[in-house]
């Protein structure tokens, strides 16, 4: 069934220590949408500025993805970020954030998107995300993604979100900023009792854990042996995770299972080119491909 994301497209500029690529497709938005679409439809929501080329908007489309609800801001310039990764590919810096039509974003949802059962709010400000969730009140799954910045920054707003949500993406740091401790198993139990049903922190290289009220575990993440580009593997990972949610049409325990594991495969052929480029050049096959390799590896 459609899968509704409302999140950030917007042009990248990043610096690995071996390359460097400028003002790329980027954006929490797209590599979610892109990942999504190999499961199931998918209705992007988000703003762009005039130097959006079209070029992106038929890529998007080329995958099924429904850009009707994406905005083109007159006068006004696209989301850009501009980061640099240390050597052990993990780490990284932003450089320059210029947020441009994404500062004062204000999602008004099409009707159609309204009912859509599924949603996914990407990593953005919790009030518009709060907005959101007023626009698609008879949403069956309602996933979240934040991040640092308005962990320290709306803080009272993400707790209200918190609430309202059946699951939260974050990563490790950002589990251990929000609740105080350093123990993932503790923070991930901590953050699932400030509301959501499920948590799922995101560890990079190491994989994702999960926490329910019920079940806890660590889902190891597949072996990718030639890292080109992390940026947007978080995001690829949400956008496999709900698209095979929303293909099922259920999240039930062992779908959610089924669910992370597809998202962490589709995190790791993100990280094999810069932008969506490898995303570009599979198939659904692919992926079904290394599920079978991956689920050979932890098997024992």
């Amino acid at each position: 069934m459609p899968l509704l994301v409302v999140g950030s497209v917007a042009f990248d500029s990043v610096q690995t220590p071996t390359e460097t690529r400028e003002d790329i497709l980027g954006g929490s938005a797209s590599y979610f949408s892109y990942a999504a679409s190999y499961f199931t439809p998918v209705r992007l929501v988000s703003v762009v500025g005039e130097d959006w080329p079209d070029e992106y908007t038929k890529l998007f489309e080329s995958r099924g993805i429904d850009t009707s609800g994406l905005q083109v801001l007159p006068g006004a310039k696209t989301f850009r970020w501009t980061g640099r990764y240390f050597d052990n590919m993990n780490d990284r810096e932003t450089l320059d954030l210029q947020l441009n039509a994404f500062e004062t974003f204000d999602p008004v949802l099409p009707e159609e998107f309204k009912r859509c059962q599924f949603l996914f709010l990407a990593n953005g400000h919790p009030t518009i995300q709060l907005n959101v969730l007023e626009q698609c009140a008879g949403a069956t799954l309602r996933v979240a993604d934040t991040m640092d910045f308005y962990i320290r920054t709306a803080r009272e707003e993400l707790m209200t979100l918190l609430g309202r949500i059946d699951g939260l993406v974050l990563n490790d740091s950002e589990a251990k900023l929000l609740t105080g401790d350093e123990n993932l198993v503790r923070a991930g139990h901590k953050v699932r009792e400030m509301g959501p049903r499920f948590v799922v922190i995101k560890k990079g290289e190491h994989g994702a854990m999960f926490f329910s009220k019920h079940e806890t575990y660590v889902m190891p993440a597949y072996p990718t042996e030639n890292v080109v580009d992390p940026t947007g593997a978080g995001d690829s990972f949400g956008g496999g995770m709900m698209g095979y949610l929303a293909e099922q049409g259920n999240f039930e325990p062992q779908t959610l299972k089924k669910a992370l594991a597809y998202g962490t495969l589709a995190a790791s052929f993100t990280v094999e080119a810069f932008s969506l480029d490898r995303l570009k050049q599979i198939e659904r096959e692919d992926i079904d491909r290394r599920m079978e390799e991956y689920r050979r590896m932890l098997s024992f």
